[in-house]
């Protein structure tokens, strides 16, 4: 090989390296709060963004807030957010509205702060009231009116399970009580991790407990949802939140997370729920199986 060929092919090697650094994509940071279903939508969404090109980090066991305020300063670039959440606990709204019309408000509000909200998912976890199967047959519970009854109406203790962040929200316990005249004591107050309501629901070591609508435990522990027939809890409609700047520069993304929101129902994610929760599989290996049913990976 002449010195001229040596010259050339070290040259072609540091335009294909500068061509190959150029179109490397950036790192996209996720947030996982502390439940199982925001763990497999951050892996999900890491996975399926790394087939795509992009470098992903998940960041899981956050709280709403902590998760929140690094997507504001700029230590997160995207979570999975629920419109209730961002109403009611980022905003400070007191109005519960229908699904449309609280996912248009998030936008606005939250594209103030430079978060903008990308196409939703066709799930909302919002949360609910249940009670074990024997329980609500036992004592005529249907409503969480009818659980009010029995609380107020009768001198023994009935314990009720919350977890920490809901009894302590804005939007959380007081509001609850205040709205169907819950007469509980402080030691008729159970606060504790969001897994251990369904254990002890299942053990019977409460006597109800609150729950998500879409979590997988549900049909499995044979626990029965209350009606909500005072229409407190609001919609807590799912959808990834990036930060517009993160938007800015990769325009691409709103049309590559659509597909993968649009798949995502309440049974389809109550089902993923319970691979995790019940079946004890890991969220990413759930959520690489899922990617590859859908032919996204």
């Amino acid at each position: 090989m002449t010195r001229w060929h040596s010259i050339v092919i070290a040259l072609l090697y540091v335009c294909i390296s500068g061509l190959s650094h150029a179109q490397e994509k950036p790192l996209i940071r996720i947030g996982a709060k502390v439940f199982s279903e925001q763990r497999i939508l951050a892996q999900m969404t890491a996975q399926y963004l790394q087939s795509k090109g992009y470098r992903t980090r998940v960041v899981a066991g956050l709280g709403s807030t902590v998760a929140r305020s690094a997507q504001e300063n700029g230590e997160l670039d995207l979570n999975w957010e629920y419109t209730g959440t961002s109403l009611f606990a980022y905003n400070n709204q007191t109005e519960v509205l229908p699904p449309d019309e609280s996912l248009a408000r998030v936008r606005e509000l939250d594209a103030a702060k430079g978060l903008i909200w990308l196409e939703p998912s066709r799930f909302s976890n919002t949360y609910a009231l249940a009670v074990p199967r024997e329980v609500a047959e036992r004592d005529g519970i249907t409503t969480i009116s009818d659980l009010a009854r029995v609380v107020n109406d009768t001198d023994e203790p009935h314990l009720i399970a919350f977890d920490i962040e809901f009894a302590n929200r804005p939007d959380g316990l007081a509001p609850l009580v205040k709205r169907y005249n819950l007469q509980l004591t402080r030691n008729e107050v159970r606060q504790m991790d969001p897994g251990l309501v369904y254990t002890a629901l299942r053990n019977a070591q409460v006597y109800a407990g609150l729950v998500y609508t879409t979590d997988g435990r549900l049909d499995e522990f044979d626990l029965v949802l209350l009606e909500d027939d005072r229409q407190y809890f609001p919609d807590y409609t799912a959808a990834p939140v990036i930060r517009r700047d993160v938007l800015q520069a990769n325009p691409e993304l709103a049309d590559l997370l659509a597909p993968l929101a649009r798949l995502l129902d309440d049974d389809t994610m109550r089902s993923l729920n319970a691979r995790v929760d019940i079946g004890h599989e890991t969220p990413s290996a759930v959520a690489a199986d899922f990617l590859r049913q859908h032919d996204l990976i």
